[in-house]
């Protein structure tokens, strides 16, 4: 399935709001694309890209042609995208647009294009720097911008563009839909946690930066479920040395921070949402403090975005979430 065929099966709104702007010749300078954590809002940024360079328009992106490749593959002399890395968004890459954009673009087209993923990670200054360029673009310069919390976007910047907002499918439509284009279950199930869109369900399965989380996640089930010393040796021998970059980390992180709130709710006698790993999963509800070790996670999670050295973090994890609760 290609993307422009989800927009439009699954988020009609958004699909026809852009389709009626591209064939009446009435496009926004701004749009900012609202969504929850899960929604491909980057993605269908790209894809809004693709559709104002695009060489084949019917009436949205071919999603064939060499501009539309182009912009995919961040070839593209008049795209750029920020917000798409950990670091967040600084006043310097704000900056370094406006002074781009404010020159004679490079491609024949004569159309520039800039995508700001998740707009209410900008700095203070990031913001001030964006504002007036926002405002009074020059001509044929368009932005699209992305939130997942709305309301920590300033009114400033909700008053300079078109919103959008997309949905949430459900979760259970979801993973059928991605078992059906070749998904196994288990990855659909998981994956879905992360991404609510089926294509980039179908493409995550395949990434290495998945499958190694994935590994990962799976041995340290199967050691948390035998001793405290076993649990600290794989750790220290096999599953810090899989997870060596920080995105690799967040998505182990996620994943047992998700085992973890099956077997509270195993245990309070609710439905897990990982159905297909509660035979892994169940051999730790022995545990007591359950609550405690999950909240643990979830902090070391969030301790990643300070800069934190990831091996020390994983190894007082593993320390404290063994330290007393194993029987």
């Amino acid at each position: 399935m290609r993307f422009g065929e989800y927009l439009k099966n699954k988020q009609p709104l958004v699909y026809r709001t852009f389709e009626h702007a591209i064939v009446n010749k009435r496009i926004a300078h701004a749009y900012l694309l609202c969504g929850e954590a899960g929604t491909p809002l980057l993605e269908t940024a790209i894809f809004m890209a693709k559709t104002l360079v695009c060489d084949h328009p019917n009436p949205l992106a071919c999603e064939e042609c060499r501009s539309c490749g182009r912009i995919e593959h961040g070839s593209h002399l008049d795209f750029h995208v920020l917000g798409a890395t950990e670091s967040g968004i600084k006043k310097e890459e704000v900056e370094n647009v406006v002074e781009d954009f404010s020159k004679t673009p490079a491609e024949s087209k004569g159309i520039m294009i800039y995508v700001i993923h998740l707009v209410e990670t900008m700095s203070v200054e990031a913001i001030n720097s964006l504002l007036k360029f926002l405002e009074e673009p020059p001509a044929h310069t368009f932005a699209i911008l992305t939130t997942q919390n709305e309301a920590k976007v300033l009114p400033t910047i909700i008053s300079r563009c078109q919103c959008m907002r997309m949905l949430l499918s459900p979760r259970t439509e979801v993973i059928e839909e991605a078992v059906k284009e070749g998904v196994e279950r288990k990855d659909a199930e998981l994956i879905s946690y992360f991404s609510n869109s089926v294509p980039l369900i179908v493409e995550e399965s395949k990434s290495e930066e998945y499958l190694n989380a994935k590994e990962s996640f799976l041995d340290a089930l199967d050691a948390l479920s035998r001793s405290k010393s076993e649990a600290v040796y794989m750790f220290e021998r096999d599953i810090i040395s899989k997870i060596d970059k920080k995105a690799k980390v967040r998505y182990f992180l996620d994943m047992l921070s998700i085992a973890f709130k099956d077997l509270v709710a195993i245990n309070q006698n609710q439905e897990p949402l990982l159905t297909s790993y509660v035979t892994l999963i169940e051999p730790l509800k022995k545990w007591q403090h359950l609550e405690e070790s999950l909240l643990e996670i979830m902090k070391t999670r969030n301790l990643l975005d300070l800069n934190i050295n990831t091996t020390l973090l994983l190894e007082h994890l593993v320390n404290y979430i063994t330290k007393e609760f194993i029987l």
